[in-house]
């Protein structure tokens, strides 16, 4: 089987780069991690992603007019012959044309359920509004920040003393549960969008909420169902 290969684009600590990494690493994982990049030269994912043996590559953005940016970015996933393309923590709002360059083959993980709080700062937002359920989204990357085609969730109670930084712990552990898997569904071929709506073709992805239950109660895991 020809694995379609993928390019991770960072911006911080990788933490979710470092989770697509190791499920890649799995012989029967569906698509080959060929490189990371990232457009911070002082981005500490590149060294982790370095350690795990990655190629890497840094397309610097700051005072650069964006087209520059993303031409020399287009250039170096020509040449890692890169066939799709997997944000994770990229802090770079992208053009409109190179979205719909890699139109259906380009997706990011935000951490809260869109479309509630998209942007930035959404555990704080979502204490702030008194939400009781938060949690992550993977979806295919749109020219509108944030808005593109749902693939998958997973949701997390809100706890009475929670914290931004205790929500965001427990969200990041989902995070790294649902991208490894979304990624692998849409290299399989599995993930389809008509009407603006994406549709997995994967018994595991019925409903594609998962929430898990908070401490001390039962060790088991209710995926919701179509």
């Amino acid at each position: 089987m020809i694995r379609p290969r993928v390019a991770i684009l960072i911006s911080g600590r990788g933490t979710n780069m470092v989770a697509l990494l190791e499920a890649a690493a799995h012989p029967e994982f569906p698509a080959e991690i060929a490189l990371v990049v990232s457009n911070r030269a002082d981005a500490a994912g590149l060294d982790r992603a370095r350690d795990m043996h990655v190629p890497v590559a840094v397309v610097p953005s700051r005072a650069r007019p964006r087209e520059l940016f993303e031409t020399d970015l287009a250039a170096v996933l020509a040449a890692h012959q890169i066939a799709l393309l997997a944000l994770a923590g990229f802090m770079r709002v992208l053009t409109e044309g190179f979205v719909q360059q890699w139109e259906g083959r380009m997706i990011n993980i935000h951490p809260s359920l869109l479309p509630s709080f998209p942007g930035l700062d959404t555990h704080a937002r979502a204490l702030a509004a008194g939400v009781r359920l938060h949690g992550c989204t993977v979806h295919m990357v749109s020219a509108g920040v944030d808005e593109g085609p749902i693939i998958a969730q997973a949701a997390v109670p809100v706890l009475t003393h929670d914290t931004p930084e205790s929500l965001a712990a427990r969200v990041l552990e989902q995070e790294h549960r649902l991208y490894p898997a979304a990624l692998a569904w849409l290299a399989a071929g599995r993930v389809r969008v008509t009407g603006g709506r994406a549709h997995v073709a994967a018994a595991e992805a019925r409903g594609r909420l998962v929430n898990p239950l908070p401490a001390g109660a039962a060790v088991s895991t209710h995926v919701l169902r179509d």
